[in-house]
């Protein structure tokens, strides 16, 4: 029997569907032997997470996905495994992102309002919201809420119909100031998803040069956004850079497009190598 792991998923503690407890235990249903949790600038799911594992037999690493910055690169997401989730300044840097996070959303919802009410629609309820997330309010849970008053059918229609144009910029992490932060936590710092960043391998090449330069470790090579040519590429860069390949299904179990535990559309299973090489570098130090 394939050992499926998964080294990236989401809970309800940032935009996920459901609580730490829940996703461990959903990943165990789907046999899953180890986890990430890797919830976007939130680490509050992590220990309760990590008491769900060792329940259930699951080994759940402790992770993060930063947002990031960099040149004209947007929105870079940088996730860091294995730190101490007690480190003072990854907590205190994490609680500005949550104050923020709480404020922006707030500040969606007005601006959604106010544009239903230009369309004779009825208003959503911001606590409806927060308590339909459980946790951490995400975009998703707005759109489940416009899903539900019946505004919209799909998660994608509320956010091309509202979400999108209600946006609030978000607060980021210039990407060398969020690779420090996980390497002074104690943890190993790896490029989210790279496909979305650039679809232009020569663009790619130069960022993960760059990258390298500021502490990079590894890169998601198997990922829900590459095909098959992405991921053999994918492999080359990251060996001749000295770069862990990691993967991850980027599980958030809100209308997630097919995303499944412990597998990637393109290949299925993520390979157990992945832990494995995560591993390696955990018992040698950063």
């Amino acid at each position: 029997m394939t050992e499926l792991i998964d080294l990236h998923t989401h809970s309800s503690c940032s935009d996920g569907a459901f609580s730490p407890e829940d996703l461990v235990e959903k990943a165990a249903a789907s046999r899953i032997v180890a986890l990430a949790l890797c919830d976007h600038d939130n680490i509050d799911g992590v220990d309760s997470a990590r008491q769900a594992g060792h329940r259930l037999g699951i080994e759940v690493i402790s992770g993060v996905e930063l947002s990031c910055v960099w040149d004209s690169y947007q929105d870079i997401h940088l996730l860091g495994y294995g730190f101490d989730i007690e480190h003072p300044r990854l907590n205190s840097e994490l609680r500005e992102f949550q104050l923020f996070r709480r404020q922006r959303n707030a500040l969606i919802v007005e601006k959604i309002n106010r544009r239903l009410t230009r369309q004779q629609r009825q208003p959503i309820n911001y606590a409806q919201v927060t308590e339909r997330a459980g946790g951490t309010v995400g975009r998703p849970h707005i759109a489940m809420e416009l899903m539900a008053a019946g505004h919209v059918q799909t998660v994608e229609e509320a956010f091309v119909k509202y979400l999108s144009p209600c946006n609030i910029a978000k607060k980021f992490f210039p990407v060398d100031q969020a690779i420090a932060l996980i390497h002074e936590a104690g943890g190993v710092a790896v490029l989210a998803h790279p496909p979305y960043i650039t679809r232009d391998p020569l663009a790619m090449a130069q960022l993960l040069d760059e990258l390298v330069a500021m502490g990079l470790q590894g890169v998601e090579v198997y990922n829900n956004g590459a095909n098959c040519d992405e991921i053999e590429w994918y492999l080359t860069q990251a060996r001749l850079r000295g770069l862990i390949a990691t993967g991850g299904s980027d599980f958030h179990g809100i209308e997630d497009g097919g995303a499944e535990l412990g597998k990637i559309r393109a290949i299925g299973p993520i390979p157990y190598g992945c832990f494995s090489a995560l591993n390696e570098l955990f018992s040698v130090g950063t």
